[in-house]
């Protein structure tokens, strides 16, 4: 008889695996949050306007995009300790040269290749995890993964004003080179070897397809921001266009099942469709957020970008308390319950944002952000945790591609959307709290519209007794 959730532990070897590539995760999540502070300062320093800068983000965004479909092909081929490291390393050289950039066109080449490696690395960080775990305490595993995910979002930019404030911008790629650094060591000395079984060809038309598709749509909502929204020419093309390669790659994948680049019949899992869809919402909320967030303590309180994101950091605390309480409970109560919870308290703590004038207590303001980051991280686990319940081992790089992607383009979605918002409101009602307030309640409409589809999750785990399944547990409704 299998164990019950209650009585699992974390393996101690999951355990090693999770926190050597934490390590290097690090370096992935915080460098992205880093440099989206710092755009003005980059923009002064190599002597070139905001509109050539932002493609250091940009640039960086669409590599993501490129790279992160080909993990499941590339660890099948080459083995998944060898494509971390490599990937590792990619990401340590693009951030060395970063840091000795000369001009604007340079660091954005650099910072592609800095994209290109952290492709690689972020659906391989969970794909390599739930394969260790093999089933088993999948949330309080996850606990211990999304560290760097969790907290990425909400102290980055704290880092990142701390080094505009008392260093050179260049700092802002050197901090990454003792996470590469330590992170390839550990990589090298203490992950398991790789056994490669295979040598499957890569699916050429399935990445033609896919990649430029992904890069499409991201690039589409990198320019929603300005001038004109989604009604542009530069927003539009772009993802109509990404659009209709998707749609060519989910007909192409079905002809070619399992030998897709990514295997789209997961989606037929109602865990993974669930997942994926709460995923892109959660990412939504917690990035769109992160965007109106320090405006409005900038705009309406007058803050500078150091105590705006000093502001901030009741929030990181909140996500961290909540993590392991979130990987207990959807052990025991499952996704859907946890999921539904931390919706609700996200949704609930944004309306105080939405409420709030010029003069509303700062300390209520505060509090309201750390009710809203323990939410946040009672959202994650479960949400990470839920797509891979059910499946066998092959499927995982699957199901880590698909929620990357999910995550990744509703992060760039709930920026682009609330950014139009608040520009739209802000020449309608003009700067003040009331502008900022419209934009929140279209955030805490993303947390609500996510309180439905999590019913959709799995609920409590089981563990029949003679399944195979390496990810044990479909889950009872």
């Amino acid at each position: 008889m299998s164990a019950s959730p209650t009585e699992d532990r974390v393996d101690r070897q999951v355990l090693t695996v999770a926190m050597v590539l934490i390590v290097g995760g690090m370096a992935v999540i915080f460098d992205t949050t880093i440099v989206s502070v710092a755009l003005h300062t980059l923009a002064s320093q190599l002597h070139t306007s905001v509109a050539t800068i932002q493609w250091v983000s940009t640039g960086y965004l669409l590599a993501l995009g490129v790279t992160i479909p080909l993990v499941g092909w590339a660890q099948a081929r080459f083995g998944g300790k060898r494509l971390w490291m490599f990937a590792l390393a990619v990401f340590f050289a693009g951030s060395i040269a970063s840091s000795l950039a000369w001009s604007a066109p340079s660091l954005i080449a650099f910072r592609v290749i800095q994209g290109a490696g952290g492709g690689l690395m972020l659906p391989l960080m969970s794909t390599l995890v739930m394969q260790a775990a093999a089933g088993r305490s999948l949330g309080r595993t996850m606990s211990v993964v999304s560290l760097p995910a969790v907290l990425g979002p909400i102290l980055g930019p704290v880092i990142g004003g701390v080094i505009l404030n008392w260093l050179d911008w260049r700092w802002l790629f050197w901090v990454n080179v003792p996470f590469c650094v330590v992170g390839f060591l550990l990589a090298w000395r203490m992950l398991p070897a790789d056994r490669i079984l295979t040598h499957p060809r890569l699916d050429v038309t399935g990445f033609v397809l896919l990649s430029p598709g992904i890069v499409g749509i991201l690039y589409g909502l990198s320019n929603a921001s300005k001038a004109g929204g989604f009604t542009r020419g530069d927003v539009l093309a772009p993802m109509l266009i990404g659009l209709a390669l998707l749609i060519a790659f989910v007909v192409h994948a079905r002809r070619r099942g399992e030998r897709a680049l990514v295997d789209v019949r997961l989606f037929a899992h109602r865990a993974v469709a669930s997942a994926s869809a709460l995923l892109f919402l959660s990412g939504s909320a917690l990035y769109g957020a992160m965007l109106l967030l320090p405006l409005y303590f900038q705009d309406v309180r007058g803050a500078d970008a150091l105590t705006a994101g000093l502001l901030l950091v009741p929030q990181g605390i909140g996500t961290f308390l909540s993590r392991s309480l979130a990987g207990r409970l959807t052990d025991v109560l499952g996704a859907k319950w946890v999921s539904l919870i931390g919706f609700t308290i996200v949704g609930a703590a944004t309306v105080p944002f939405a409420l709030a004038t010029a003069g509303t207590s700062e300390w209520l303001l505060l509090a309201a952000l750390l009710v809203r980051g323990f939410g946040l991280g009672a959202v994650t686990i479960p949400l990470m945790t839920a797509a891979f319940v059910g499946l066998d081992r092959p499927d995982i790089p699957h199901a880590s591609i698909i929620t990357r992607i999910a995550q990744q383009v509703g992060g760039s979605f709930g920026v682009a959307l609330l950014a139009v918002i608040l520009d739209g409101a802000l020449a309608t009602v003009g700067a003040g709290a009331s502008a900022f307030d419209q934009a929140f309640w279209w955030a805490v409409g993303f947390t609500g519209l996510a309180i439905l589809l999590s019913l959709a999750l799995p609920g409590r785990p089981t563990a029949p007794a003679g399944e195979p399944a390496v990810i044990a547990g479909a889950a009872a409704d």
